[in-house]
């Protein structure tokens, strides 16, 4: 199995050195290993699609302005 080695930032490093009880590798590992998953199947996924990267943008956009308006109606509703 190849290695590979991290860099984290002081206070995190401070954290982890704490808690010499943990495999903190297996928990790297295991991290590393479910995002590459994910990223694998959004891969399959993405392979076959005909859309631009402009037409990603602008789904993108009109996903988040459309979730922003959801909460702005429903945070003026909760308010009263």
């Amino acid at each position: 199995m190849p290695n590979m080695t991290l860099s984290l930032p002081d206070e995190v490093y401070r954290i982890v050195k704490t808690h010499k009880e943990i495999r903190w590798s297996e928990v790297a590992r295991r991290a590393i290993e479910e995002y590459a998953k994910k990223l694998s199947v959004l891969d399959k996924v993405t392979q076959k699609s005909e859309l631009s990267e402009e037409d990603v943008m602008n789904l993108d956009t009109a996903v988040k302005t459309g979730i922003a308006e959801h909460y702005k109606k429903n945070t003026a509703t909760a308010k009263r």
